[in-house]
């Protein structure tokens, strides 16, 4: 392929060599570069491209895109561009042969609710006869084969690339989480969103945001490119999403009035009915996930499939089809006779620690048990506020690591612990004796939330990541527990 067609639409200056050059790959890794390779600079969390180019070179690059002074370039085609960034994700999608406009793409952001959505949203789209792709933070789809997901929006090149295996494989919908981080490194640039949902904007991220304006910023970056919005009034600030958003806006709303609504909600530990009106029609929704938080995440993908020309009959299907998210809400003693349930819940953040606990409240009649800690590395100005939630809506928690990554474990604890006002908790470190505990103090009618880490199947340690799935430690400890162990 041609250096030229790869930058077509793009602003750029050749310092050295010329355009027409055939190229091999896109590489933004120096490592991964192969001879005839074009090499793009962008700048990562920790380090820089630039500072890999005699590397690149060395490696077989036949071109260097640069965005910074250089004040020396190796012996190839070298060119000069505004953005890094804006450069690769472009660049990716021309190298493939825009994918993006080949398929509708739903994008949905906001702190929580990203994937429960998207994987709604593929059920209605499924149950409406399209053949549908996913990219999110569980897994990545194309129609039923499942892919490893490294991040929640993968970085432009490898989405480009996904995208066109979606295409090939005939996918005519994907919908897909754009994290706040994607949108704010421009690696959905270049990307056309037929339908972007808003879910809610809480307290995260703040360790890479910086401040929350600047996280609301970074959200806001997809409705200031997309002509369909989809936006949560419930959430405070929806309203200023549907100010600053372009184009047309459908709300959905609980609380408020909305373009689509929802009323008579009912509540239990299997899951939540409720009724949805959209202008004249309404129709009755039995969702099996339970927590009055999935109603408004229904109620965002019913807008936007609305949108996408889906009726309702046809919503109401794909949705009650939808049998569980991993790690959402997920009940993971379906099938066992404990008199107690357990719930896994990704909930990881103050205002999803609250939305969980506040959702299971409804339909406890015992003792809401709560397991909860904080990540390593992460905004720790987050981990005095959860303590405080986890404990002030639990009759009893648990407090214990999360992923620790390179940090003390009780340190962050600690931490945790220094926002708690209530003396109705306990410390285990260990998240799988943390989880034992819970289970054995349990009683009839009691509900245990484990908070933190849903679907993920490991524990991020100081010098490791072991196996850890909290699925199979659950039916683990029930088993234990059976013969008085």
């Amino acid at each position: 392929m041609k250096l030229e067609d790869i930058l077509c639409g793009m602003d750029y200056e050749i310092t050295s060599g010329s355009d027409g050059v055939d190229i091999n790959e896109i590489q933004y890794d120096s490592r991964k570069v192969k001879s005839g390779d074009v090499f793009i600079c962008i700048k990562g969390y920790k380090t820089d491209g630039h500072n890999y180019i005699d590397n690149a070179f060395k490696n077989g690059a036949s071109v260097i895109i640069y965005s910074e002074s250089i004040e020396s370039l190796p012996e190839c085609t070298t060119i000069k561009v505004e953005d890094g960034r804006k450069t690769l994700a472009k660049a990716s999608s021309n190298y493939y042969g825009n994918p993006s406009s080949r398929m509708k793409i739903i994008g949905i952001t906001g702190t929580n609710g990203k994937t429960t959505s998207t994987f709604m949203i593929k059920s209605i789209l499924e149950s409406a006869g399209y053949k549908v792709g996913l990219v999110g933070t569980i897994a990545n789809y194309i129609g039923n084969k499942k892919l490893h997901s490294e991040r929640t929006t993968p970085e432009s090149l490898e989405l480009q690339r996904l995208f066109k295996e979606m295409v090939d494989e005939k996918v005519e919908y994907c919908v897909m989480e754009a994290s706040s981080h994607s949108l704010y490194l421009n690696r959905v640039y270049s990307v056309e969103f037929c339908e972007a949902i808003f879910t809610n904007l809480t307290r995260d991220h703040l360790d890479f945001h910086k401040t929350f304006e600047n996280y609301y910023q970074a959200k806001l970056i997809l409705f200031k490119n997309t002509l369909n919005s989809i936006i949560n009034i419930d959430d405070k600030y929806g309203a200023r999403v549907y100010k600053d958003a372009i184009g047309n806006k459908v709300t959905y709303a609980i609380e408020k009035p909305a373009d689509v609504k929802a009323d008579n909600i009912n509540m239990h530990s299997r899951g939540v009915e409720f009724d949805v009106t959209y202008k004249s029609e309404k129709k009755h929704i039995n969702l099996n996930i339970p927590g009055k938080y999935n109603v408004l995440n229904a109620l965002g993908s019913i807008g936007a499939c609305i949108n996408e020309g889906i009726k309702l009959d046809v919503v109401k299907s794909g949705l009650e089809k939808l049998k569980a998210v991993p790690g959402r809400c997920e009940l993971v003693t379906d099938g066992y006779n404990l008199g107690y349930e357990v719930i896994v819940d990704y909930a990881h953040t103050p205002d999803g620690l609250e939305n969980i606990l506040k959702s299971v409240r409804e339909f406890t009649n015992g003792k809401l048990i709560a397991v909860f800690g904080c990540g390593g590395d992460r905004d720790n100005t987050k981990r005095p506020i959860m303590g405080k939630i986890g404990t002030d809506l639990s009759d009893f928690a648990v407090i214990t690591s999360d992923n620790p990554r390179t940090e003390d474990p009780m340190e962050i604890i600690d931490e945790v612990v220094s926002g708690i006002e209530k003396q109705d908790y306990i410390v285990i470190e260990n998240r799988r004796e943390a989880i034992k505990k819970a289970m054995e103090i349990a009683k009839e009618g009691d509900v245990i939330v484990i908070a933190g880490k849903g679907h993920e199947d490991y524990q991020i340690l100081k010098d490791r990541t072991i196996h850890f799935d909290e699925r199979e430690i659950v039916a683990d400890i029930i088993k234990q527990l059976a013969i008085g162990n």
